[in-house]
């Protein structure tokens, strides 16, 4: 049996296992998706969306290794209830893999058949084969910052194995904790932590523990950046979430269409300007002064609190058109998130042109579907692409309708 019929059987016991009635689920299944129960989202010719199961919990991350489908249940903020899942073909219940977690996040795979976990503070390795897997827990990465607005740990892999950690702000934009505007003539405190809020680390796992309080960021001035890619020539993309709430510090910017999120280019030694700076190195109201021409310009600006939580380059061919092209997932709650989006990349490898939307109008609407919540993206070996989602509890899967017999 293939791979690819593998994970067919995989979904389709899934399906079973979950049901298809509309009654039960947030999702109405109508007809089918490339094996799975096709969804009524409105999705880019030719492409559909297929449910592969819900009621998954406070889901997060999304991995694959051989046959093997593994996601993060975060258990909600704040809470110790978090679980490493895994679905298995054959086996269409959920094994819960490891429990009892905090802050439970990104989960990729490590060397061999490992995983890279993240948790609140710090990056585990563990063998989820194993008989007892919490025997085999460990730390590749700790000291990394667990409070604040952005306490989550996200990180992405490169080819040559190292990991690329992004380390999000404590604050909306550097205010005090009651909610005061930062002082403008001085630097930005959590900026001077270690390590620095709003930056993304690089580390070569090793056989001893990291301590990230003891590295130099790789670059600097990125509020957010919960969604890592690295692009075919090597180089890391951040799509990077900008802050909230900007016409309380001066009423003439408005809230609804500014500041943009972005996405990065990023470059090793290099600022990109938060808290200081927004947009195109202009100057944030509440450091009006600040020299934003020593910053970095972001390589295109998206749609103000679409929120981007995961993107990828597309490599496979069964979603023809998408080749080579990043994809974007937009959590945010407002009117440009909830979508799925891609984004042409140049030979060069920087963006190109306006993102399109692949699954769009993906509000609420009753009895067809919930409002979208999508947070981790993953190609799998035929070519679909993984799609979790965290307020939602679901696991979908775009990908595009089998030929007709």
């Amino acid at each position: 049996m293939t791979r690819h019929t593998l994970f067919a059987a995989l979904f389709l016991l899934l399906a079973a296992r979950f049901g298809m009635a509309a009654s039960e689920q947030g999702y109405r299944t109508e007809g089918d998706c490339d094996g799975l129960p096709r969804t009524t989202l409105t999705v880019e010719k030719p492409y559909c969306v297929g449910l592969v199961a819900e009621h998954l919990g406070f889901v997060r991350g999304v991995t694959a290794l051989g046959n093997d489908i593994f996601l993060t249940d975060m258990g909600g903020w704040g809470s110790r209830r978090g679980r490493l899942l895994r679905l298995s073909p054959g086996n269409p219940k959920p094994q819960v893999v490891l429990a009892r977690l905090e802050g439970a996040s990104t989960v990729l795979p490590a060397p061999g058949t490992t995983l890279y976990l993240a948790l609140k503070g710090r990056i585990i390795q563990l063998n989820p084969y194993a008989t007892d897997p919490a025997t085999t827990v460990r730390e590749i990465v700790t000291g990394l910052p667990d409070n604040g607005r952005h306490p989550l740990t996200v990180f992405t892999v490169t080819p040559d194995g190292s990991l690329f950690i992004n380390v999000g702000s404590a604050t909306n934009n550097c205010e005090g904790p009651d909610g005061t505007p930062p002082n403008p003539t001085a630097p930005c405190p959590e900026t001077l932590e270690s390590p620095p809020r709003g930056s993304i680390l690089h580390v070569t796992p090793a056989a001893a523990t990291i301590d990230a309080r003891t590295l130099t960021p790789y670059a600097r001035g990125l509020r957010n950046s919960m969604a890592l890619a690295i692009l075919p020539g090597g180089q890391l993309a951040a799509a990077v979430n900008a802050r909230d709430a900007i016409s309380l510090r001066d009423p003439a910017l408005p809230d609804a269409t500014l500041p943009h999120d972005t996405l990065v280019l990023v470059k090793k030694g290099q600022d990109y300007g938060w808290p200081y700076c927004f947009d195109l190195q202009r100057p944030s109201p509440d450091y009006p002064n600040a020299d934003c021409r020593r910053t970095q310009p972001p390589a295109l600006l998206l749609p103000a609190h679409a929120a981007p939580l995961g993107m990828l380059v597309y490599q496979g061919k069964k979603l023809a058109g998408l080749t080579g092209q990043l994809l974007i997932a937009y959590h945010g709650y407002r009117s440009n998130g909830h979508r799925l989006v891609a984004v042409r990349l140049t030979p060069q490898g920087r963006p190109d042109g306006t993102p399109r939307n692949i699954i769009s109008d993906w509000g609420y609407l009753a009895g067809q579907h919930p409002q979208g919540a999508p947070v981790s993206v993953f190609e799998l070996p035929d070519g679909s692409v993984l799609i979790s989602e965290d307020h939602n509890g679901s696991l979908l899967r775009l990908s595009a309708p089998r030929p007709a017999p």
